[in-house]
């Protein structure tokens, strides 16, 4: 039954120009973010930072399941020089 051909055929036409996009669909993923910093300023940028650095600008991340079991534990901060460079790049996606 899988490997019937259908009897018939709708065609349809769509202008893209007249489909809204999401908002996930106009955010840049992580590693988009780490390739861009990589390459305009060769710096290697870790998640943590990029979470850090969308916090402090306000962009609203999902919950974050992956809690330590331990209260108090250092968590490094953002480096000034990768803060700048990843701010570049929420601009550069136009996240910013």
């Amino acid at each position: 039954m899988s490997q019937r051909k259908p009897d018939t055929t709708i065609e349809v036409d769509l202008d893209i120009s007249e489909l809204e996009v999401s908002s996930a669909e106009t955010k840049a993923t992580y590693e988009e973010i780490k390739s861009y910093v990589l390459k305009k300023f060769g710096l290697k940028v870790s998640n943590l930072y990029i979470a850090q650095v969308k916090r402090e600008c306000g962009i609203v991340e999902r919950i974050n399941y992956n809690l330590p079991k331990t209260e108090g534990n250092r968590v490094p901060q953002c480096p000034e020089d990768k803060r700048k460079a990843i701010k570049d790049a929420f601009i550069h996606f136009q996240m910013i």
